[in-house]
């Protein structure tokens, strides 16, 4: 105001701006409170929808949990434990603002809410702290060390959010204001101030509380989330169309990432080989990445294993369908040689074959010949007929789907002859009279390789000067006896036109037995 002596209407226009000047600065008081009434407004409803967001975090969490404990029951506990912590601070808050309102009749008019006496009363004692001041002041750093310390060094980010969200000023709790002077925390930003400002900074808080909440339950999921899409977590598989191939041929196959960590691992399996239903740790583990099967490679051949595994996902059992096949081969147990010019059968004898193709299961494997018959698996027998030579086709079906053929011919020969025997005694023996007479007259295949039960059923007996006495059976009879009686001693006793036969092949003429000579010693 201008100084001097003032006229009456100088102090009266004087007065008149003083008057208008303090209704401005009062209209914009009002103002104020009214945006931070609105502000307050946006927080609290903020704070419903992260309310709601923080239980669907928490309860993703509580599934986890239950499908995979091992990975997640630490995490979902820890989750617990800072949701309980939010809730009981975040209640204390409510209850201050509560009270702090109690005795406004509406809400909404927040032009009223400009003192500052509850709070200036309820905090503070003169220069000092009342108890609730304390109160609030233990509140907010019990909050912040108790989540910090749950948090760890696992989360980082989400800690040093907390320590910022919740830092009440430096080591001494002191804060600079805009002169220089430092000042308590809870005083520069309690006292004094309107109390819809102050209900405003509560709300705030309760609004931090909800993002710490929400910041520590999505690093939670997700961090472990990334963890189990980690290339640690999988180890490479060899995946092919086949399982075996053939030199020159073109490999058809590729490597693929497999997971194998406990996420991987299925809750059950109903699997089935051949048909015949699997059981669990018998035929096959639950393990991680799938299943590890118990089971043996079985007969020679073609299996299919199919079924379904059951897996966990967001709480749901999800199907896995299974179908897939492997090919079984005889294993080789010795080496294969053979004399290119000795393939030979017999005629007349039960030939046994084997007849296989490397790399085919024998039951793609099928040969044909005249008297070829399969016994099991790659076992044959040939019983050729007529003819000096047999071609065996012999034909399989490749993995690829290729057809092959491969002939082999044998030469067809007849049973060699048979040499007549006595006592198991061929050509020429000596033995006395009385050992011939109770003798078995026989026929045997000297160095042939198939042991062929022989029977004899006639022979000629002729002793020197004495006539040729026709045999029917293996034994001398009585005529064959009264003539060996007139022979002396070193007489040479004809045993010949013996006559034999296959016991089990009756039809096959054998070759003319050979004679056999006992010379008599008494």
């Amino acid at each position: 105001m201008a100084s001097g002596k003032q006229t009456p209407r100088q102090k009266m226009i004087n007065l008149m701006y003083l008057i208008f000047i303090a209704m401005l600065a009062l209209n914009m008081s009002k103002e104020v409170l009214a945006a931070f009434g609105l502000m307050n407004e946006k927080f609290e409803a903020s704070n419903v929808k992260a309310t709601e967001s923080n239980e669907a975090f928490l309860a993703s969490l509580e599934t986890k949990a239950s499908e995979d404990a091992a990975k997640y029951e630490k995490l979902y506990g820890d989750a617990r434990k800072i949701k309980e912590l939010s809730a009981e601070y975040y209640t204390y808050l409510e209850e201050l603002k509560k009270s702090m309102t109690v005795d406004v009749e509406d809400p909404k008019d927040y032009q009223v809410m400009d003192k500052s006496d509850y709070l200036d009363q309820k905090f503070f004692q003169g220069d000092n702290l009342a108890p609730e001041g304390k109160e609030f002041m233990k509140r907010i750093n019990d909050y912040r060390t108790q989540v910090i310390a749950i948090l760890g060094d696992a989360f980082p980010d989400v800690k040093e959010q907390v320590i910022t969200r919740f830092k009440t000023g430096d080591e001494n709790g002191k804060v600079e204001r805009r002169d220089g002077v430092k000042v308590d925390w809870i005083n520069y930003n309690y006292e004094g101030f309107p109390l819809i400002a102050s209900l405003t900074k509560l709300t705030a808080l309760q609004s931090d509380i909800k993002a710490t909440e929400e910041a520590a339950l999505k690093s939670m999921l997700q961090g472990e989330l990334t963890s189990q899409v980690s290339l640690t977590n999988f180890e490479t598989q060899l995946y092919s169309e086949k399982a075996a191939f053939y030199a020159g041929e073109k490999f058809s196959g590729s490597l693929v990432l497999g997971k194998t960590d406990r996420s991987a691992k299925p809750v059950k399996a109903e699997l089935t080989i051949d048909g015949r239903k699997m059981v669990e740790g018998k035929d096959y583990e639950l393990k991680e990445g799938g299943v590890e099967l118990l089971i043996g490679a079985g007969s020679a051949g073609d299996h299919e294993i199919a079924g379904t595994l059951f897996y966990m996902q967001d709480g749901v059992e999800t199907e896995v369908p299974v179908k897939n096949s492997f090919s079984t081969i005889s294993k080789p147990d010795a080496a294969v040689i053979s004399a290119d010019k000795m393939n030979v059968v017999y005629r007349g004898v039960a030939n046994p074959m084997t007849i296989s193709i490397p790399g085919i299961p024998d039951n793609k494997v099928s040969a044909s010949a005249p008297g070829l018959k399969r016994v099991t698996g790659s076992k044959y027998v040939m019983n050729p007929g007529t003819g000096r030579e047999v071609t065996i086709n012999a034909s399989g079906v490749l993995p690829d789907g290729k057809k092959i053929s491969t002939p082999a011919t044998f030469r067809i020969k007849d049973i060699p002859r048979p040499a007549g025997s006595v006592r198991g005694e061929s050509g020429s023996t000596q033995m006395p009279r009385q050992n011939l007479e109770i003798s078995t007259i026989g026929a045997l295949l000297e160095d042939f390789d198939f042991d062929l039960n022989l029977a004899v059923s006639g022979f000629k007996f002729k002793v020197p000067g004495q006539p040729t006495v026709l045999v029917n059976g293996n034994k001398l009879d009585a005529r064959a006896k009264s003539a060996l009686k007139r022979a002396g001693r070193g007489d040479a006793v004809q045993i010949f036109d013996i006559e034999a036969y296959i016991t089990n092949n009756k039809s096959y003429k054998l070759k003319k037995v050979s004679p056999v000579v006992v010379e008599i010693t008494n």
